[in-house]
């Protein structure tokens, strides 16, 4: 299982909030989280559905892996792949 919380990350135990690749990823993957209903958002702490959002931001989380292959470092693409799989997977569970 990949880290949830990668350096960096708001999470990450050294608490600084950095602008990397894996930030980048995980802002696109909370925001297809939040549209899957699988998050509540932020700001309101309602949980709803919107799954055109949830695929955009699934596809472009594909076309960022697209667009990056080949320059990525092996915890990138683990990260990214793994991400990009499970929520994937749980759309087409909700779909």
């Amino acid at each position: 299982m990949t880290n949830p919380n990668p350096p960096g990350s708001p999470n990450s135990p050294d608490g600084k909030l950095e602008a990397n690749f894996s930030t980048l990823i995980l802002s696109i993957a909370s925001s297809a989280a939040m549209a899957l209903g699988l998050a509540p958002h932020p700001v309101s702490g309602k949980t709803e559905k919107d799954l055109n959002l949830a695929r955009f931001n699934i596809d472009l989380l594909a076309m960022l892996a697209d667009k990056t292959k080949g320059n990525r470092t092996d915890d990138e693409e683990r990260f990214l792949t793994s991400v990009l799989s499970d929520l994937k997977m749980k759309y087409v569970e909700l779909s």
